[in-house]
This record gives structure tokens, C-alpha cells and sequence, in this order.
């Protein structure tokens, strides 16, 4: 099975190919990601990301043909950004006939920290909202999620994690934990992920790889886009002039 993994949701830009087994055969050694392609970036996805994963099929000897299934993030993260890939997955999904795994931001990232850095402890994934509140979730040491995800005001943020996860060793990942390490001064034992935070195409494919199709592939957001529609009085003056 090869599994294309594509990610735009947050301030990166990677694609990358899984081989392997097929799903429910078990991964087997032999199951990795092959060819990883990555790029930090805020703006300008759109244009990079398909050239990109062109590259990284190109490199493996494939092509879009040779794909049995998508895998894609699908935030929460960048209102823009999520969708830039949610719509290129898409595409080539319908293109070539094959399903699309939706991957959460928070999954991606948390699966991208390695065991021997989790150490068992509870992992808190942050994402940059590109507000002041983040974009959080708890993860227990066997990263089972703990809670729902949450987007509380920071000063809340403590006492939100205190009901979820007692006092104690804790991790944080993402791309917003530096900012909020501070807020968490009162854990004695806390510490910072190594790597950017950034979602990675390598975990959304292997992940896409391990889970059922047909996990939805909509945007996942937490808030509202901070975009203005328009209404529909003003669409239908403007398409009658």
C-alpha cells in the first residue's frame, strides 16, 4: 500500500510517501515512510505543495496513479492553510478513485514526538491560533486523548489542565508550547518537545496508513474563521449587475 501524506495547517508545508503492508496485514518491518519533502512556511502553500508532492512521488519511483489512499490533516490550525491541502487531497483522491484520511493537527504532532522523549508522561499538544488563546489537547503517556480539545483564555489555561492531569512529570509539543511553558510555571516537572512542533507529512501518512478510510476529512476548527462571508443580498446584487 502507498499512502501519500499531505499537511498545510499550520506554518509548514510537507508531503511525504508511506509504503507498506495493507491495511489490517500489519505494518511489518518493511513499513516506513520513503521519501519526505518539508518546508517552514506561513504563506504561499498553495503554489509549493503540489509541485512538492510531485517531487516526493517522483523520487520514489511512483506517481498519483500508483496511490491507494490519502492521508491530510485537517487542523485545527491556519483557516487558509488546512484547506490548501484538504482541497489537493481531495482532488487527487476524486482524480484517482481512492479515499482520504483526515489526521487532526493534534494527532500529527503528538505521534511525532518520539516514545523514548514521551517517557510515559502525559503530552500536551499546543497549536498556535494565531490568537492568544492556543489551540490545545491532553494526551495520556500511551497518547490516548485526555479531555476534549480546548481553546481556553491563558489565564484559565492552568486551572483547565489541572481537572484534566494532576500534578506531575508533563510534556509539552507544538508549535505554541514555548508560549505557553510560562503560563505553567507551577508544574515543577515540565518540559519542551524537541523539533519545530510543526505537523509532519511522514506521521499524517503513516498515521493515514494505520487508521480506517473514511475518518471525515472536513476542516476541524475550534473557532470561528476569522473570514467575512458575503451576504447573500450583496452575491445576488453584484451577479445581477
Amino acid at each position: 500500500m502507498k499512502v501519500l501524506g499531505l499537511d498545510t495547517a499550520t506554518s509548514g508545508c510537507s508531503a511525504a510517501l508511506w509504503e507498506g503492508a495493507a491495511e489490517g496485514a500489519g505494518l511489518g518491518r518493511s513499513a516506513r515512510v520513503t521519501v519526505r519533502r518539508s518546508a517552514p512556511m506561513a504563506r504561499g502553500q498553495a503554489e509549493v505543495l503540489v509541485p512538492l508532492a510531485q517531487e516526493v512521488l517522483a523520487e520514489a519511483g511512483a506517481g498519483f496513479a500508483d496511490l491507494d489512499r490519502i492521508a491530510v490533516t485537517i487542523g485545527p490550525g491556519a483557516f487558509t492553510g488546512l484547506r490548501i491541502a484538504l482541497a489537493a487531497a481531495r482532488g487527487i483522491a476524486v482524480a484517482r478513485d481512492i479515499p482520504v484520511v483526515g489526521i487532526t493537527s493534534f494527532d500529527a504532532i503528538a505521534h511525532g514526538v518520539p516514545e523514548t522523549e514521551r517517557a510515559g508522561r502525559p503530552l500536551l499538544v499546543a497549536v498556535d491560533s494565531r490568537r492568544a488563546e492556543p489551540f490545545l489537547q491532553l494526551y495520556d503517556g500511551a497518547l490516548a486523548p485526555l479531555g476534549d480539545p480546548a481553546m481556553p483564555d491563558p489565564a484559565a489555561i492552568p486551572d483547565w489542565l489541572a481537572a484534566l492531569c494532576p500534578p506531575g512529570p508533563l510534556l509539552l509539543a507544538g508549535d505554541a508550547a514555548a508560549a505557553l511553558a510560562p503560563l505553567l510555571t507551577g508544574r515543577a516537572e515540565l518540559a519542551l518537545a524537541a523539533g519545530d512542533g510543526l505537523p509532519d507529512a511522514a506521521v499524517v501518512a503513516a498515521l493515514g496508513a494505520c487508521r480506517p478510510a473514511g475518518l471525515p476529512v472536513d476542516p476541524f476548527y475550534l473557532r470561528p474563521p476569522d473570514v467575512t462571508l458575503p451576504k447573500a443580498g450583496a452575491q445576488g446584487g453584484r451577479a445581477g449587475a
